[in-house]
């Protein structure tokens, strides 16, 4: 086989530096319209009374449904080599931390 032939249906890629640091979120919101899917991640803090976007993924219906398989694909690997994943309650949002550090 040649190399362009094995070249063909491969995709090149690029991951730089500053996204390959990744972005913590402990929040996704997430909306839809009839065209579109956005999964809003968010980071909130203890003892921060507001918390800001910080990255919005724009998807087509069908690469949501895809996003959807794939990760319940992943996370039933990942249960299988760690264990299952708990479960807990979440408290409704806002929520509340607690009282904020003093000195």
């Amino acid at each position: 086989m040649s190399d362009q032939n094995q070249n063909q249906g491969q995709i090149n890629i690029e991951l730089d530096e500053k996204t390959a640091e990744g972005i913590y979120s402990n929040l996704a919101i997430i909306n839809h319209s009839a065209s579109e899917f956005v999964l809003d991640y968010v980071c909130i803090m203890p003892g921060t009374p507001k918390a800001k976007v910080k990255s919005r993924i724009i998807l087509t219906p069908q690469h949501a449904k895809r996003l959807l398989k794939a990760m319940g694909e992943n996370i039933h690997r990942y249960e299988l080599a760690h264990g299952e994943i708990k479960d807990s309650e979440q408290p409704p949002i806002p929520l509340n931390f607690g009282p904020t550090g003093q000195a």
